[in-house]
């Protein structure tokens, strides 16, 4: 909205200028979303208290956790609006990209929200039922999915795939992409779902994510950088999303300020959903769904030690961890909760890093 208001005034007014560069815009969402964050944060939880919003825990869960229940959760609704309101704030809003992700991580934060009021009503960990849960996820994807094909028939984007290292490696998919978004998407909003376990744990190990994919996607976005780097460039609306993903960085900071340990407010499924949605989103218009797969390796982790451990209890009788995801395990060996998510933020940071190796490593 700002780029469209003042912007045109840049004859007249030479510092609105700025307001071209995508750098300043995503600088500008990122402190706008942060700002909003910490003023909205308080607000959020007084009212969440007020009307007894509180986190429901399971009780096959770590006998350390029962002292949380009743800390309001739902959280997610203040990374939402910290986010989406910025990034149509300060992005160019004719760019098809922008809406995609933004709706996307709304309609996937919209399945989450039904989970957690659920769960609040019936006074349980039990919300939406899984069939039900996974179905909504899956007609969001088949949206997201059936979009790109769309962009793809106006040269707008692309259906080929780019694996980090194999710069000449790039099968087209036609149609089959969209059965490859619907994976892409689904696998990351359980994956981050999954790793919301622990006081601040999603959240950081998410801004890492989130601030290696703001790097990327600048990357793919710019004609000099992308030429020099050897990345296809497949679209020119990709620089546009360095924004959005600004924006993300600055809603979990500011949401980490009140989820930190000990926890102030949780994010629930209205947060864990929106940001895998996010995640798998902008993977899947930057073109690169594969190096996701670095960016949030804690989260690929996550899920393996749950996919490992239900198929070894089906097949064995026997638990390879003493608690999935894993991050429980680790709890239940001793080390407290503020040493897991350390560590696993510490451990977040090096794939993050690995993961800008690819952009030269090809």
């Amino acid at each position: 909205m700002l780029f469209h208001l003042l912007y045109p005034l840049h004859d007249a007014v030479p510092v609105f200028n700025v307001f071209r560069y995508i750098t300043f815009r995503t600088a500008g969402a990122s402190v706008t979303a942060l700002a909003l964050s910490l003023v909205l944060g308080p607000v959020l939880i007084r009212r969440l208290r007020e009307f007894q919003i509180g986190q429901v825990i399971r009780q096959e869960g770590p006998q350390t956790h029962r002292a949380k229940a009743g800390t309001p959760t739902m959280g997610g609704l203040l990374i939402m609006s910290a986010s989406l309101l910025p990034t149509l704030l300060w992005a160019d809003l004719r760019n098809a990209f922008i809406w995609i992700a933004v709706i996307a991580t709304a309609a996937f934060g919209a399945v989450g929200f039904a989970d957690d009021y659920l769960k609040i009503v019936r006074r349980s960990h039990h919300g939406l039922l899984p069939r039900y849960k996974m179905a909504w996820q899956i007609v969001i994807a088949l949206g997201v999915g059936i979009a790109l094909l769309a962009l793809a028939r106006a040269d707008l984007y692309n259906t080929r795939l780019v694996f980090p290292f194999f710069k000449r490696l790039i099968p087209e998919l036609g149609w089959f992409y969209v059965v490859f978004a619907v994976v892409v998407l689904v696998s990351w909003t359980n994956a981050v779902n999954l790793t919301d376990g622990l006081d601040g744990l999603a959240i950081s190990v998410f801004a890492v994510a989130a601030a290696a994919l703001t790097a990327l996607t600048y990357v793919s976005g710019h004609r000099v950088l992308a030429e020099y780097l050897q990345l296809p460039r497949f679209s020119p609306l990709t620089g546009e999303l360095t924004i959005f993903c600004g924006a993300l960085v600055g809603a979990s900071l500011g949401f980490l300020w009140y989820n930190s340990y000990p926890a102030d407010i949780f994010m629930g499924d209205v947060g864990s959903l929106a940001l895998g949605g996010a995640l798998g989103t902008i993977a899947l218009l930057i073109k690169q769904e594969f190096v996701l797969v670095i960016v949030g390796g804690v989260f690929v982790l996550e899920a393996l030690s749950v996919v490992i451990q239900v198929t070894s209890f089906k097949l064995t009788g026997q638990r390879v961890f003493r608690m999935a995801p894993i991050h429980h395990h680790f709890e239940l060996v001793g080390w407290s909760e503020p040493k897991v998510i350390a560590r696993f933020v510490i451990i977040a940071i090096i794939f993050a890093l690995f993961s800008l190796t690819t952009l030269k490593l090809r």
